[in-house]
């Protein structure tokens, strides 16, 4: 066994990236406090092929040096747009046919390991501020909540550890299944 070097890995150019087909997700950032956060949000969206981000009120947008530093070039290769408030971002994400889940604890929250989108379902998760979350209003816009299992003492994750578990298993499934 040996690692493969940067040549063996297949990236794709900007333009290739740009012009590949995208799994039909899409992440919503609420409030994110943390420029880093958004940023490595942005790397984990680029590296799964997400449709793109929609960046909700005070979360911090490109062009911006800390999201730069973590994104690592996302930010130009990721789509993304920015609303003021979640209601806006949720009515256009209804316009385009998305499903939209808060990611948040919640009563008749459904555990991610059993969320199963259909075979071409647009989804949207919307991933809340580090330290209040998904707002609640936000919530009740939402189609559902999807819930990560923890099981040790804490019950939060960093929000771009939540985002790259919500999102790897959401691509796992569609690559599994072909879709």
């Amino acid at each position: 066994m040996r690692k493969l070097s940067m040549d063996e890995l297949g990236r794709k150019s900007v333009e290739e990236f740009r012009q590949s087909d995208k799994m039909p997700v899409m992440v919503v950032l609420e409030n994110i406090r943390s420029a880093y956060n958004v940023g490595s949000v942005f790397r984990t969206a680029d590296a799964f092929l997400v449709e793109g981000i929609y960046i909700i009120g005070y979360s911090a947008k490109p062009p911006h040096k800390e999201i730069k530093k973590t994104a690592l070039g996302a930010e130009e290769t990721v789509a993304w747009k920015y609303f003021k408030t979640s209601g806006e971002a949720i009515e256009e994400l209804r316009h385009e046919g998305y499903r939209v889940y808060a990611v948040e604890q919640a009563l008749n929250s459904q555990l991610l390991q059993q969320v199963e989108p259909a075979k071409n379902e647009k989804v949207a998760v919307i991933f809340g501020n580090e330290v209040t979350g998904v707002e609640q209003s936000t919530i009740l816009l939402c189609d559902a909540c999807i819930e990560i299992p923890q099981l040790g003492m804490k019950h939060s994750l960093n929000i771009a550890t939540a985002a790259g578990v919500v999102l790897w298993e959401l691509v796992r499934k569609r690559i599994m299944h072909g879709a």
